[in-house]
C-alpha cells in the first residue's frame, strides 16, 4: 500500500492574504515529522465552472493513516486550525491511500 494522502482544496474568503496562510502551514508542517512532505499550489487553468470556486490546492503526505491521525490531533496542528478555518470560504478534504503508477524520475 501506497503513501497517505490528505488533499485540501479551499477557497479563502476575501481579503485574506494567502501567503500569511501559506507561513503558518509552513511552519506547522516542517516543525512535526508526522509529514512526510507538503505541496500547494493555486490554480492557474481551470474554468471556473470546473473548479468550483475553489482557489488552492495542498497535498500533505503521510506514510500511514496512523501518522495523519497523530498530526491531527498534534498541539500545533490544534493551534494552527482555528486561524486556517477562520480564513477560509469553502473546504473540501479528501484523503487517501495513495496507488502509485508512475513514480517521479
Amino acid at each position: 500500500m501506497g503513501d497517505f494522502k490528505h488533499l485540501v482544496l479551499v477557497k479563502f474568503k476575501e481579503g485574506v492574504v494567502v501567503d500569511e496562510m501559506l507561513g503558518g502551514m509552513a511552519k506547522l508542517v516542517t516543525e512535526l515529522d508526522y509529514v512526510k512532505s507538503f505541496e500547494w499550489g493555486a490554480d492557474m487553468v481551470s474554468e471556473e465552472t470546473l473548479r468550483q470556486g475553489f482557489t488552492h490546492a495542498f497535498v500533505l503526505t503521510f506514510k500511514s493513516k496512523e501518522d495523519f491521525a497523530a498530526f491531527s490531533s498534534h498541539p500545533k496542528h490544534l493551534e494552527f486550525a482555528p486561524t486556517f478555518a477562520s480564513a477560509i470560504e469553502n473546504i473540501l478534504l479528501f484523503d487517501f491511500n495513495a496507488v502509485l503508477i508512475k513514480p517521479a524520475p
